[in-house]
């Protein structure tokens, strides 16, 4: 069928402001997203720019709001809409490079934040620190984590507070504050205990909406705000 496709275009470098660009194409129902831009830079636009590596839903590099819905363009297929005409948009509340491409640093710098490995000051073992399979379930989720960006850029609390750490970095935090082998609890708490971090979640499930490794984000961070809490109630 005939697909319609309209794409936003910037080019930070030169262009004043943004503008939409119209493609068509013949795609099929299986066709991903992703083959489509990929035809339609290969065959009719080669200055159109955005990201991609893997295509198999593994790297998380190719995030865009797809019809008004953030989402891996390697993971939609034509078929997953009730349409044949499709805009594309960069990733919103980053700042734009080029067309689709926006700058990830601002997000990477929140998940630094957090510190994302284990703190452990105990003398290091002969081997590794081992973990039973029960105390690896609890954050086993978490795990699945590729960084994608998709939960921020969804998340209506970073649209309005460009301090919070958002979803992506706070999971992470989750991951690592319910490890077992991790001795940075305290550390972790200061840096998640405020507005701008675990606080300033509203458990609005947009994150989890549109996660593509179906992580339960929302109930992710619940679990570390009843932490704090338990904490509290505890001093």
């Amino acid at each position: 069928m005939e697909c319609q496709f309209k794409i936003f275009r910037f080019d930070a470098g030169k262009d004043e402001k943004p503008y939409y660009q119209d493609y068509s194409l013949e795609a099929g129902p299986t066709d991903k997203i992703l083959d489509c831009l990929n035809r339609i830079r290969w065959e009719q636009d080669p200055t159109l720019a955005y990201r991609m590596s893997c295509a198999h839903g593994v790297c998380g590099s190719d995030g865009m709001r797809i019809n008004g819905v953030c989402a891996l363009a390697c993971q939609r297929l034509v078929k997953d809409y009730e349409t044949s005409a499709f805009t594309i948009d960069p990733l919103p509340l980053f700042r734009v490079v080029k067309d689709l491409i926006v700058d990830m640093e601002p997000f990477f710098e929140k998940y630094r934040a957090i510190r994302p490995y284990l703190i452990n000051p105990t003398p290091l073992p002969e081997e590794e620190r081992f973990q039973d399979v029960e105390s690896r379930q609890v954050f086993d989720d978490a795990v699945r984590c590729i960084l994608c960006g998709l939960c921020t850029a969804s998340c209506p609390i970073n649209s309005e507070n460009e301090r919070y750490l958002g979803p992506a970095a706070l999971l992470r935090a989750f991951r690592y504050l319910f490890d077992s082998r991790d001795l940075g609890e305290e550390e972790r708490i200061r840096i998640l205990d405020n507005e701008d971090g675990i606080w300033g979640c509203q458990t609005l499930w947009k994150c989890t909406e549109v996660c593509p490794k179906e992580i339960p984000v929302t109930q992710c961070l619940g679990k570390i705000k009843k932490r704090i809490y338990d904490m509290r109630k505890g001093e």
